[in-house]
């Protein structure tokens, strides 16, 4: 993202998602495999009718038969390794390790 020449980003936080069905890998095959490399990731947050405290809330209903949006940000989202202490080495890192991830699905496609 561009930064405005008098300030710094936090960089609180960077997510992507995958589409299992374009990528021919998911969300939990990408993260074992930055964790093989030692690069912590997660899945993205767990939507909130979906945690226990709130099973039932009426405040968190979805019309049946609908699929709620967060559902699939959250079957499909990998927050990545983020903050103002990573260096460019740092990043260099975790994208190679995402594009090694997915090599075997550019090379089906080319």
């Amino acid at each position: 993202m561009p930064e405005p020449v008098w300030s710094r980003s936090t960089r609180w936080l960077s997510a992507m998602t995958i589409d299992p069905a374009r990528a021919s890998t998911t969300r939990d095959e990408l993260l074992a495999a930055l964790a093989a490399e030692r690069i912590e990731a997660r899945p993205t947050w767990k939507p909130m009718h979906a945690q226990p405290l709130f099973e039932g809330c009426r405040m968190f209903a979805h019309e049946r038969g609908r699929r709620p949006v967060c559902e699939r940000l959250f079957e499909q989202g990998i927050c990545l390794p983020s903050g103002s202490a990573m260096e460019d080495e740092d990043l260099s890192r975790v994208v190679a390790a995402i594009e090694r991830a997915f090599a075997p699905t550019r090379a089906a496609v080319a």
